[in-house]
């Protein structure tokens, strides 16, 4: 009855920082050509959603429409 309960997310947090840490000692270790190919490969996802995102924005929604005109009756 005493126990509290425990939230994952500081364990989930550690685990992130130790693949972050992965990832950097091999980045290191690889040398400066694996990191310029690898922001490269992050700089152009990063413009591509970009431009993704743009192109979705600027395309017309049904709601932002204009209404058809009510047809009118000559009478």
């Amino acid at each position: 009855m005493g126990h509290r309960r425990r939230d994952a997310r500081p364990r989930l947090a550690l685990w992130m920082l130790v693949a972050f840490g992965d990832v950097v000692l091999l980045l290191v270790s690889a040398g400066l050509p694996v990191l310029f190919a690898l922001f490269g490969v992050v700089a152009g996802a990063v413009a591509g959603v970009a431009a993704w995102r743009m192109a979705r924005r600027a395309t017309p929604d049904r709601q932002d429409r204009m209404p058809a005109r009510p047809a009118t009756r000559a009478g």
